[in-house]
């Protein structure tokens, strides 16, 4: 196999924000040629698809500004400074956006959402065996809760009626994990 591998050869911070940094780095390209790699550091991220014992999932709607409107989610959130295991960095987001805990935690993967440019990655997992109690969103995060099943949210992705990519490829692998070899029709 070839070698793709890019080494980098310098980094220059040019923004250094609150939740993401971004950086032009020199590298050594495969064929030994330079060229820039513009990219974005970020923290990385959870996201969690709550499954009740109905096989509902429990999802969130927010506006999302870069967007301009309300998307439907799953609960999710960056990791913070503090956030050591992603495991209980899932855990604080389900009880923040749902108000719910839950009995198991399955890893799901990860998720690179835009690998080309930004380090982001997001640990993926879903939630069962779930009991409700107070949602606690973070003072900036406005969000309505809603319940679909498992098998129209899969039907919704589809049709492309849910634009965001963690929700897209959580609630494929959750049915997949479920419902090995079988279409939602």
């Amino acid at each position: 196999m070839t070698d793709l591998t890019e080494k980098k050869i310098s980094s220059e911070k040019i923004f250094d924000g609150k939740v993401l940094h971004v950086a032009v780095d020199r590298v050594l390209l495969p064929n030994g040629e330079e060229g820039i790699r513009e990219i974005v550091l970020h923290r990385g991220a959870v996201a969690v698809i709550p499954l009740t014992d109905d096989e509902d999932v429990i999802c969130v709607r927010q506006f999302r500004y870069v967007h301009g409107q309300v998307l439907l989610e799953i609960p999710a959130g960056k990791l913070e400074e503090s956030d050591i295991d992603v495991r209980e960095a899932a855990l604080r987001e389900l009880e923040e956006e749902t108000g719910a805990s839950c009995e198991s935690l399955e890893e799901m993967g990860v998720f690179y959402p835009t690998p080309a440019i930004c380090s982001e990655k997001i640990h993926l997992f879903m939630a069962r065996g779930l009991k409700f109690g107070e949602t606690h969103p973070d003072d900036d995060e406005f969000l309505e809760i809603e319940r679909i099943p498992l098998k129209t949210l899969v039907k919704m992705v589809m049709r492309g009626e849910v634009p965001d990519s963690k929700t897209q490829a959580c609630v494929l692998r959750a049915w997949l994990a479920l419902h090995p070899g079988e279409l939602a029709d």
